[in-house]
């Protein structure tokens, strides 16, 4: 998401959208691995995460399931009902103890109709969730694994959002981590002792945290394999929990 965007979002008041919507508004927790709905349960909401994390897999006919997005604090999710759409098209789970807002959509059809900055918030949100899921289609379509997972954890890992510091990122599972780029765990363990030798990753980090190194970024930028190059510059970004 463009930093200007991520600025405008993480700006969003939810205490101000709660005292504007007064029906058709309601907040829940949730624990660790609650689910929140259900792929193929109707579309009639949207929600908006408050705190905490939420995963969104899809299952195919065949039944391989895959992570589609991870989402945190003043993310949406949901919103496919907005655009007419009938059935729930993924599963969203909490993957640590969250608070969701749940807005139903004609609740939200009112607030996009009275509220003009509410509106553009909203709007510039789906435009950049849109340029996030292009981006990830090309990355699946054209990079091998190895690059697919060296992104993912630059992205956890939030690298190249100016003028916002992160928190430690919760622990992340290797079966997330190969559902999110499409491989298996085996490959993804294989991948991260190998960043790791190489300088790319290190688990020394804070209170065990695992450390992403701007080098990393050589391996989405280059077509080269990581093992031809030398690790410079090892610069450290925010914090990602260990790989479990």
């Amino acid at each position: 998401m463009p930093s200007e965007a991520i600025r405008r979002i993480s700006s969003f008041d939810p205490k101000a959208l709660l005292a504007r919507v007064s029906e058709g508004r309601t907040v829940a927790s949730y624990r660790r691995q609650q689910l929140i709905f259900r792929q193929g349960d109707p579309a009639d909401a949207v929600f908006y995460v408050q705190k905490g994390r939420v995963k969104l897999t899809v299952v195919s006919k065949q039944g391989k399931e895959a992570v589609v997005a991870l989402l945190g604090p003043n993310e949406f999710f949901g919103e496919g009902c907005m655009a007419g759409q009938p059935l729930r098209m993924s599963t969203a789970t909490a993957t640590e103890d969250a608070i969701i807002l749940r807005l139903r959509k004609k609740a939200m059809v009112r607030l996009l109709h009275t509220d003009q900055k509410f509106s553009a918030l909203f709007t510039t949100y789906l435009l950049s969730r849109n340029i996030r899921f292009e981006e990830d289609l090309v990355d699946q379509l054209f990079n091998s694994s190895e690059k697919r997972l060296a992104r993912v954890l630059l992205l956890l890992a939030h690298f190249g959002k100016e003028g916002k510091q992160e928190p430690v990122i919760p622990k992340i599972s290797q079966e997330t981590l190969s559902g999110m780029i499409g491989t298996t765990r085996s490959r993804v363990s294989h991948f991260m002792n190998k960043f790791r030798r190489l300088g790319f990753i290190d688990y020394n980090g804070y209170n065990g945290g695992l450390l992403v190194h701007s080098s990393l970024l050589n391996i989405v930028l280059h077509d080269e394999s990581p093992s031809s190059r030398i690790p410079q510059a090892n610069k450290r970004l925010p914090r990602v929990t260990p790989i479990i």
